[in-house]
């Protein structure tokens, strides 16, 4: 019998096989990392046209690849010429040129005609005159309640309970549904001097009203990255009974002033520096940071802080003369987005 015929294009296993194209001597190789040129020099690396863009690169996957080599080439370079530069001012000694100042939002700010100047008698008269001029005199002590808005949860029941240790002298109490008017007159007949009031949304912190007893102002803060202490890594023991200093950073402005001088009444005036304990409300880009810090002397030379918690982040939105009052009260200042937030590098506080 015939043997069958073979399929058009079918081809043996032996016939799939095929060698490798041998090369003769001093030729290059058409591929491989450990290809050489004649002459036993590697190849140069193939070179981009000047023209032409990454973004060019139709395959995702390619292009993130070129993209991410091209941003480690940029640090190298970076770093090689902090280097040089490092090197040449130590050969240069005290006759080094002066460090170049960074440029940062901070300090490419936009005049503020309200910056606070420290000899300026006009606002020494008006801090003699205004409603903190007794607690600065020592005149009165700082008594603090501090209360929720209504069915508070136990992340805002928790952040008052902390605040309460933070704050010397200050008390927690429950709304149990009623008004805030209402609040206010109890707490003038027994002596409170600040009011705070912590709201939440979705049972998270998000607002925080200060109200300074019994004339005003009252200020409305948004709260956010609100960390309590079980949330805060290689945090320190629970604080001390000792009053805390208190440090004010960045508050230039007369509002910041102002803001900054309602923060200060909230503790007492004379701090234990015994305890090590250090309040700090940080103005950066209006954005005030609240920590609570110990501090740890390592050695006579160095020292360390350890943060006790809790920690938040507030944004000004509103100052009112007089106390609470959202119908009838008089605003000295107000946050309008659309109006104030045009620039970047323009600051309130």
């Amino acid at each position: 019998m015939a043997k069958a015929a073979e399929r058009p294009g079918s081809a043996g296993k032996k016939n799939l096989k095929r060698k490798a194209p041998t090369e003769e001597p001093g030729e290059t190789t058409a591929a491989g990392d450990g290809a050489t040129e004649s002459g036993g020099q590697p190849p140069k690396a193939a070179a981009f046209p000047a023209s032409f863009s990454i973004s060019e690169i139709k395959n995702k996957q390619r292009r993130h690849l070129m993209f991410t080599r091209w941003k480690q080439q940029q640090r190298k370079e970076k770093l090689a010429a902090k280097k040089k530069l490092k090197k040449q001012r130590e050969a240069l000694g005290d006759k080094a040129p002066p460090k170049p100042v960074p440029k940062t939002i901070e300090n490419q700010r936009v005049h503020d005609e309200t910056v606070v100047d420290p000899n300026d008698e006009e606002v020494a008269y008006d801090e003699a005159t205004d409603e903190f001029a007794s607690y600065f005199n020592r005149q009165t002590s700082p008594k603090i309640l501090i209360t929720t808005s209504d069915r508070p949860h136990g992340r805002t029941v928790k952040l008052c309970e902390q605040l309460s240790t933070v704050i010397p002298n200050s008390h927690v109490y429950y709304r149990r549904g009623l008004a805030l008017k209402k609040i206010i007159p109890q707490c003038i007949s027994r002596d409170f001097t600040d009011l705070i009031v912590i709201n939440e949304d979705r049972k998270t912190p998000n607002g925080l009203i200060l109200s300074h007893l019994p004339n005003g102002p009252t200020a409305h803060f948004k709260v956010s990255s609100v960390r309590l202490r079980k949330e805060i890594k290689r945090r320190g023991k629970d604080p001390t009974e000792h009053k805390p200093e208190i440090i004010l950073n960045n508050f230039t402005t007369r509002l910041g002033h102002s803001i900054g001088r309602m923060f200060a009444s909230l503790f007492p005036h004379n701090p234990q520096f015994i305890g090590r304990q250090v309040a700090t409300f940080h103005n950066q880009r209006d954005y005030i940071f609240f920590r609570f810090h110990r501090y740890i002397f390592k050695s006579e030379k160095k020292v360390g802080i350890q943060e006790l918690g809790p920690r938040f982040t507030l944004k000004l939105r509103s100052l009112q003369k007089g106390t609470f009052d959202s119908k009838y009260g008089e605003y000295e200042w107000v946050h309008k987005p659309r109006e104030m937030d045009t620039s970047r590098r323009k600051f309130h506080l």
